[in-house]
């Protein structure tokens, strides 16, 4: 594969398009908001420039990042050999995609969702090629995180998930293999690192500042509360919540009332410059 569309300009589909191009493959980005697509340039450009400013990366090779990405707010250009959406975490958004995108392809071509929850199976659904979509999952930020979960559906073509799998290892990722199970592995376990932090929250048993230093202090990388305002609350939310309906309401992943009020106070975390934590 040379060429790679991915749909979805935010913070997820920016990173991913930063990871293409990085590896030498033309990309096209695309967004319907010109909001969405200047800020998901503005932050590629400024990624690109730290790696430079931290010595990883040169002048030169920037300039030729950059000269392999193209932006887009028209849908007819979405015509690539891979094609990855990282939309929102709605089953019927990815499904109408997915068939737009079928209609405007060639059979060759390979569709892929970063989904953090919903079955492969369940969104190639509606599809009259089911065995072309696979699960290609990132982890936030993208460019970085070395981990990416490949998920073929129960319609899956074996050689587009190899395929899959060789393009993931071809952007310098570790990929992992899994089964079409909701949230997977890494986000199916995940999930109660935060559902926990908000249930403590809640009982006031600690504040959101003792909570992560004590989870940092203990090995994690990053406390729960400011995981989820770099993730995106409104994002964690939607993966909390959508696990919480393919798990049939198991208590267990229970979405908490307090992260609701977030969300529909706009506080999304290091996006809007205020989720947990303020970002002046």
């Amino acid at each position: 594969m040379k060429n790679v569309a991915v749909i979805g300009a935010g913070v997820m589909g920016s990173g991913i398009a930063l990871a293409c191009i990085q590896s030498g493959y033309t990309t096209l980005l695309f967004d319907v908001h010109a909001t969405a697509l200047k800020n998901g340039l503005q932050y590629i450009k400024e990624q690109l420039q730290l790696s430079v400013d931290k010595g990883k990366s040169s002048q030169k090779m920037t300039e030729k990042a950059l000269s392999l990405l193209k932006i887009t707010e028209n849908r007819e250009d979405l015509k690539a050999e891979l094609i990855i959406e990282a939309i929102q975490e709605n089953i019927e958004s990815k499904q109408a995609l997915f068939l737009y995108l079928e209609s405007i392809n060639s059979l060759q071509s390979i569709f892929a969702t970063n989904t953090s929850s919903i079955p492969i199976t369940q969104i190639a659904a509606p599809l009259k090629h089911a065995e072309r979509i696979v699960g290609i999952h990132f982890f936030n930020p993208a460019h970085i995180m070395k981990l990416v979960e490949i998920i073929p559906g129960s319609s899956t073509d074996p050689e587009i998930t190899q395929k899959s799998i060789q393009w993931a290892k071809s952007l310098g990722k570790t990929a992992v293999l899994v089964a079409d199970s909701p949230g997977f592995i890494v986000n199916r376990v995940a999930r109660h690192y935060y559902v926990e932090s908000l249930k403590i929250l809640e009982e006031n048993v600690a504040g959101i500042e003792s909570i992560d230093l004590l989870m940092e202090q203990t090995g994690f990388k990053m406390g729960p509360f400011k995981l989820m305002d770099l993730i995106g609350v409104d994002t964690n939310f939607a993966v909390t919540s959508s696990l919480f309906q393919q798990f049939h309401f198991d208590a267990k992943f229970q979405p908490n009332r307090i992260q609701q009020q977030k969300v529909n106070a706009g506080h999304h975390g290091r996006k809007t410059k205020h989720g947990f934590y303020h970002y002046p």
